[in-house]
């Protein structure tokens, strides 16, 4: 059986959780990390030196980082839906699994530290008004490229959607002011029509 460390509220957890669901593959999942604690245990160490979640063990074999894990899964279970079999549609799918992740997300983070994990009191609101403008802009060029697609990579679901799905569920769930991006609302409301996103990515902030 698929086991899967890491707390269910965790982004990266969520992506990997997400997949499982889509593909329906029987799955353990253990809490750690956050208030779960256990991420500097030598068992879970010897799986994964970064101390980090998620990690996953396959029938022994073990992996880290999620993104490459989402690849790992769809390419063993999915390959031509999930896993795009054409090299370019997956080099595709690549492009915007990391683009996305390292753009908008690491603003959102920001964002989303300073008004749901800092006291009200100590909040920096300029920083976190600067990264809120960063992450819609950054989300905007999202929005033009699904101006003219059902999904990331035209009119199917792949792997490509599941980490600008994890992030732009949080811009939709945070409580803020949001430019208007009518294409990425549209794909966002096909995304919540999923039971699998729903159960996974969809998780409360608070």
């Amino acid at each position: 059986m698929l086991k899967v460390w890491g707390r269910t509220n965790s982004i990266n957890v969520q992506k990997v959780m997400w997949l499982i669901g889509e593909l329906g593959l029987d799955f353990e999942r253990i809490d750690a990390g956050g208030p779960f604690g256990g991420l500097d245990k030598p068992d879970y160490l010897a799986m994964n030196p970064t101390s980090r979640i998620p990690t996953i063990d396959d029938n022994g074999f073990t992996m880290w980082e999620s993104h490459a894990i989402v690849r790992y899964l769809a390419s063993k279970n999915a390959t031509g839906t999930w896993y795009p079999s054409d090299a370019k549609c997956r080099a595709h799918a690549d492009q915007w699994m990391d683009w996305l992740y390292n753009g908008a997300y690491q603003n959102l983070i920001t964002a989303f530290l300073g008004l749901y994990r800092t006291s009200r009191e100590e909040r920096d609101g300029d920083a976190i008004s600067k990264a809120l403008h960063i992450c819609g802009r950054e989300l905007s060029v999202l929005d033009s490229h699904l101006s003219c697609r059902t999904y990331v990579l035209g009119e199917n679901i792949s792997m490509g959607d599941i980490p600008a799905g994890c992030i732009t569920y949080r811009w939709f769930a945070m409580d803020i002011e949001r430019p208007k991006l009518p294409h990425l609302a549209a794909w966002y409301a096909r995304l919540e029509e999923r039971p699998a996103f729903r159960e996974h990515a969809m998780i409360p902030l608070a």
